[in-house]
């Protein structure tokens, strides 16, 4: 469990890195988030999504299901490709940014499950804690854990993560790989 002042560190990274971006955007300088003169926790190589929020909204949501850089950087790019790249929606405005909520998810390393059905599968998911990267061929998708709260269910959670991933709800495959991991969750 990561430490409470952490949690709102990397909170306040997320938040002033849209903030310099939004500044840059605008021809000013902005200005960059320190990175450097973290806690050591902070700078172990780690995996994150970033989630945005306006009056419990969905305003962008940004990831890596790898670590592949240390913490507090991962958390400051995730924020500004979930605020200004994520194609759903057009890049965040200086007037949302005052209403905007803030979610970091912190991953933990993945691990392919093994199963020889679809309700072998169901049965080792547990609702709630399980994140999931369901990979057929070149399709990929992930749920979050925090996405339990929408879909409750085992099987309501796997059909829509397959249709996700741009598979029919019903599919299934002895060559369907998924993988599970958890993840910190904590809000604004």
């Amino acid at each position: 469990m990561m430490k409470t002042e952490h949690q709102n560190l990397l909170l306040q990274i997320a938040r002033d890195a849209i903030s310099s971006e939004l500044h840059k955007r605008d021809g000013d300088d902005g200005r960059d988030v320190p990175l450097n003169k973290l806690p050591s926790e902070l700078q172990q190589k780690r995996a994150t999504f970033v989630t945005l929020t306006i009056g419990g909204e969905l305003r962008g949501c940004i990831g890596m299901l790898e670590a592949c850089r240390p913490l507090a950087e991962d958390v400051a790019a995730n924020a500004c490709d979930a605020a200004f790249e994520d194609p759903r929606f057009e890049p965040l405005s200086k007037e949302e940014l005052e209403n905007l909520e803030i979610h970091i998810s912190v991953l933990s390393p993945s691990e392919e499950m093994e199963f020889s059905s679809e309700a072998d599968l169901l049965e080792q998911i547990r609702p709630g804690v399980d994140g999931l990267i369901l990979q057929e061929g070149g399709r990929r998708g992930t749920f979050l854990p925090s996405v339990w709260e929408d879909l409750p269910g085992a099987e309501l959670f796997l059909m829509h993560l397959k249709m996700k991933a741009g598979l029919p709800n019903t599919y299934w495959s002895d060559t369907l790989r998924v993988s599970r991991y958890t993840a910190e969750y904590f809000p604004a």
